[in-house]
């Protein structure tokens, strides 16, 4: 991965790392289901946010970069196996 997007991902990172100690805090604490599953709905689209602007920092620098050196189909593969792992996510 290129570094123009690694401090923002590395801020996402840690506040999700914050909100997953916070969930364990709530569920020692005993706090509700539903504000439970909120708060780790709330990790969830944060990860996926994460994915998302890892997976734009491969398609602008690294796919760029591979057709440019002439490694078109090895790009390619990598970028259908970052598609591919991106969509298990859903």
């Amino acid at each position: 991965m290129g570094c123009n997007h690694c401090k923002d991902v590395i801020r996402r990172l840690s506040r999700i790392e914050g909100q997953i100690k916070g969930i364990k805090e709530m569920i020692a604490e005993g706090r509700e289901c539903e504000d439970i599953i909120m708060q780790l709905s709330a990790v969830n689209s944060a990860v996926s946010s994460a994915a998302r602007v890892i997976l734009t920092e491969h398609l602008e620098h690294c796919v760029v970069q591979g057709i440019k050196d002439g490694n078109e189909a090895e790009t390619i593969e990598t970028l259908k196996t970052a598609i591919d792992q991106f969509a298990k996510m859903k």
